[in-house]
């Protein structure tokens, strides 16, 4: 415990045994020491009170100045609400040291009788600092996802906390509250369960098992007992119910790990091949607190969201390389997709789709014509002609095709390539039958695609930024049920007319494009995926820091748009 905090502590034991109300200023007029403290606060000086620093800034300002510059916690119920959702906070991932938890708990445990009005003022404050701090983390994420993601784009909708303080504590409904700040989303409270299941395996001894031969069904192998004992803890093998029925040989792969094992993998990412190897014996030494992680990371991410998603909407884990589509609320779409390589990552965002493209031609973008195809040409004259792509010079009116025999490939370069390369519809234009698009800074859409083959892969991480969709057609038929003419029988009628046609939707659908490594499914079992771009690290590096300096809380704004794009693809 830090110096500061033991000295506060000291005064109040000196001064306080329990905490009974404090007693309010008269109603002929404000809390000077109140006054004094805001004041102080709105002129930029750092306020500590009983060795805490106040980190709510304007928004605590404003809540006192509203409120009178009168004391606000008077209430014993109010208090204890307080600490009580406080230390709840940490099934968020969220840590109670950020919002004075100690503290609170110990003026709760110990103030008792009448105190000096400049401790009143103080206790007080810390009670409105650490409500604002926790209501503005819960609704909106203690990690601003731009300081450490420059193509982050979350969809954040703030409010004014000030009233909301002063709404719960008028209607007595401190912790209700703050629970009504999380996200409304069932699978962030799933989220929240899985965490609570893990947390009681902290303190049991999870040392990594060797490493060794790949484990067989019908094999033996001193491995086995430990990991039965892991699969156990993790809810994989369900517990006897007699505690004292054991299989046969523990060190024998037998068969009731069939089914168990192929489970375990499918859950963690890897092939269901059932045989215990590398990767497989690397998630069983996944330790507890490295799980609880990956959640810890997962909830903030659901915190950068809107509270509610709507009724109908795309969503895309790209560390999922999944794809759900929600209509009337439930699922009525589900897809494997293809996202962008580390070194070319899909951005996360959140936009509306609204239009499609069937037979749609692909304009291949600069950084790609330039790395990628610039190469294959000079090595391949022939590899514009069997693609199917032409080359194109000037825009608009003054744009001409030429003849890609008559240039000299290989005196281009990044900064002279006077040209576009347009790839025609067909059978192995890289965007498929069909493209969906929601335009963004980033030029990244989802889209078919002719490389079907890839999405037999566990990873699939090939793209270059955009989304390739393992069930375009029957995502396609499913976004355009609101407009008849958009039939599949007149979908497949313009496929084969090989020319491009657009599809406007009838109500744009909003799309989430997000990054997942922990989810729990519709059967409720904890996924966990590869950080395949590392965000998780720096996400939680800045999660676990202490709370420092004024913290910009929401302000009253209108949502206009879901997105609020900034940073680069």
């Amino acid at each position: 415990m830090s110096k500061c905090r033991h000295t506060a502590l000291a005064i109040l034991a000196a001064l306080v045994v329990l905490m009974l109300p404090v007693p309010s200023v008269t109603a002929a007029g404000p809390s000077e020491p109140l006054v004094q403290r805001i004041e102080a606060l709105e002129s930029g000086h750092p306020l500590r009170v009983l060795g805490e620093p106040l980190l709510a800034g304007e928004t605590l300002s404003r809540f006192y100045e509203n409120h009178g510059f009168q004391p606000a916690w008077s209430s014993p119920v109010h208090r204890r609400d307080l600490v009580e959702a406080i230390r709840q906070i940490a099934n968020d991932g969220l840590n109670p040291a950020d919002y004075h938890g100690a503290l609170l708990s110990e003026l709760a445990l110990r103030a008792r009788g009448d105190l000096p009005e400049d401790m009143q003022a103080d206790i007080d404050l810390l009670f409105s600092d650490a409500f604002l701090l926790a209501a503005s983390h819960l609704l909106e994420g203690k990690v601003n996802p731009q300081t450490i993601h420059a193509e982050w784009s979350a969809s954040r909708q703030p409010q004014d906390l000030a009233v909301t303080l002063a709404d719960a504590l008028r209607n007595n409904t401190i912790a209700a509250t703050l629970d009504s700040l999380r996200p409304t989303h069932r699978a962030y409270a799933k989220l929240m369960e899985a965490r609570n299941r893990l947390t009681p395996l902290l303190g049991h001894p999870w040392l990594p098992i060797a490493d060794g031969p790949s484990i067989h069904p019908g094999n033996l192998d001193p491995r086995l007992p430990e990991i039965r004992r892991r699969l156990t803890a993790l809810g994989d093998i369900q517990a006897p119910a007699d505690p004292e029925t054991t299989v046969t040989d523990p060190t024998l792969y037998s068969e009731d790990l069939d089914l168990v094992i192929p489970s375990f993998q499918a859950r963690h990412g890897l092939e269901p091949d059932g045989i215990i190897g590398k990767k497989t014996l690397a998630a069983v030494n996944l330790l507890p607190v490295e799980r609880i992680r990956q959640i810890d990371a997962s909830l903030e991410r659901w915190r950068w969201l809107p509270q509610s998603l709507g009724e109908d909407y795309v969503i895309v884990n790209i560390a999922g390389f999944g794809l759900q589509l929600v209509m009337d609320g439930r699922e009525a779409l589900r897809s494997r997709v293809i996202v962008g390589q580390p070194y070319r990552q899909t951005p996360v965002f959140s936009d509306r789709i609204r239009y499609l493209v069937f037979n749609p031609t692909w304009t291949v973008p600069r950084k790609l014509m330039i790395e990628d195809l610039l190469p294959l040409i000079i090595r391949d004259p022939g590899y514009l002609e069997r693609q199917g792509i032409s080359v194109y010079q000037g825009w608009g009116a003054e744009r001409q095709e030429i003849d890609p025999a008559t240039i000299d490939w290989s005196s281009l370069s990044r900064d002279n390539f006077p040209y576009q390369l347009v790839q025609a519809p067909g059978p192995l234009n890289a965007l498929g039958q069909v493209k969906f698009m929601f335009p963004n800074p980033y030029a990244v859409y989802l889209h078919d695609t002719p490389g079907q083959y890839l999405f037999g892969r566990q990873e699939r991480s090939f793209s270059s930024g955009c989304i390739r969709v393992e069930k375009p057609m029957e995502l396609a038929e499913q976004l355009l049920a609101g407009a008849p003419e958009w039939n599949r029988k007149n979908i497949d009628r313009l496929l084969e007319e090989k020319t491009p046609v657009t599809a406007v939707l009838p109500d744009p659908i909003p799309i989430y494009i997000q990054y997942w490594t922990a989810w729990v499914d519709e059967d409720g079992r904890i996924q966990f995926r590869d950080d395949i771009y590392n965000r998780d690290f720096r996400l939680l590096a800045q999660l676990r820091q202490a709370v420092s300096g004024e913290q910009q809380l929401p302000t009253p704004v209108v949502a206009t748009d879901l997105t609020t794009a900034t940073g680069d693809q």
